[in-house]
């Protein structure tokens, strides 16, 4: 009971005013996460603010009062229920640079079976080709992997015209388009409970480590470092990031002893689905523009050293990326900084 209703408001307009300034900073800037810490702040803001507004209906004296916590309380009930319409965002930096790692890194142990699949079938390939050298005509889908590689680098460091002269933007479209079917089927081969996409990527780790020993047994390591390292750092993680979509769905599927129906596991990594598989378009993108304008460019035109220094950058700068980006929390702001009391 208020018994000093003048002296109740002086005391408890602190609190009122701190959960109000948590409630502006989260209104104007939706993408922001809380810390544990202040989510507990939060909600000890919003049940005290919620007592006050049941102890201070009992008075008519103060109308401005109760309908100020009324409109305070229905806010912060929003931001706690999440039924509040927040105004839409358009945040495509904040989404690529912050919810695609996040959501990478929630579902990483998905990422490191399939980043397995791709190395089982890697050795699978290059062991093949150190027993039968021949079978490259067989597994190998492209013509010019089948030769002999110091005839095709030999070939390559002779040219001395621009064989993509006219055609880089049509080749990179190319590469772009049927790289990113690729990635769409891998994820949709997550239907068949993981299986398809882990067989898909045990075979593009075949392709791989076919290619890359036929190369390193010829001598032809630069030539092959140097062609390779500069879209494929990018592109075979792509591929992998796409296995990793492939087996969350997978999961959602098999259910894995969860209570909830399959309509609302899937609905839950729906969203997840989405950014991991944008994700990797976006990767392959940038991809096919530096295979089709850099990959294809060799020695006398551009070093190989200079070829392989910006691949192993790049791969840097990805583990990076998706290690570290996007673990910034609402915490750094100082705007909103609260004291326990």
């Amino acid at each position: 009971m208020i018994i000093d209703l003048q002296k109740f408001i002086t005391e408890e307009r602190p609190i009122w005013n701190e959960l109000e300034a948590v409630l502006a900073k989260l209104e104007k800037r939706p993408e922001l996460r809380m810390s544990l810490a202040r989510l507990e702040r939060f909600h000890y803001l919003y049940q005290r603010a919620s007592g006050d507004l049941a102890k201070i209906k009992t008075f008519s004296a103060e109308p401005n009062t109760r309908v100020y916590l009324e409109s305070l309380v229905a806010r912060a009930f929003g931001e706690v229920h999440e039924n509040q319409k927040k105004p839409h965002r358009l945040t495509p930096l904040n989404w690529f640079f912050s919810t695609f790692p996040q959501t990478f890194r929630k579902h990483v142990n998905a990422f490191w079976i399939c980043l397995a699949a791709m190395l089982v079938g890697s050795a699978f390939g290059g062991f093949v080709i150190v027993v039968d050298p021949d079978v490259k005509e067989v597994m190998l889908p492209f013509s010019h992997l089948q030769g002999d590689p110091s005839e095709r680098v030999a070939k390559e460091e002779a040219a001395d015209d621009d064989r993509l002269a006219g055609a880089k933007t049509s080749f990179s479209s190319y590469l772009m388009t049927h790289n990113t079917k690729v990635s769409i089927f891998t994820l949709a081969m997550g239907i068949t409970w993981g299986i398809g996409t882990l067989i898909m990527l045990f075979y593009n780790g075949v392709i791989l480590g076919a290619v890359a020993l036929d190369y390193v047994l010829a001598g032809e390591t630069p030539f092959l470092l140097g062609w390779l390292l500069p879209h494929g750092v990018i592109e075979i993680p792509a591929i992998i990031l796409a296995g990793q979509s492939g087996l969350v769905l997978a999961g959602a599927l098999i259910g894995w002893g969860k209570s909830i129906s399959l309509k609302a596991r899937l609905r839950k990594i729906s969203g997840d689905l989405v950014t991991l598989i944008m994700g990797v378009a976006i990767m392959l993108i940038w991809a096919g523009i530096i295979e089709a304008f850099f990959s294809q460019y060799h020695e006398p035109v551009i070093p190989y050293g200079a070829k392989i220094g910006f691949g192993v950058l790049e791969l840097f700068l990805l583990v990076l990326f998706l290690t570290i980006s996007g673990r910034r929390t609402i915490k750094s702001e100082p705007e909103i900084e609260s004291a326990k009391q």
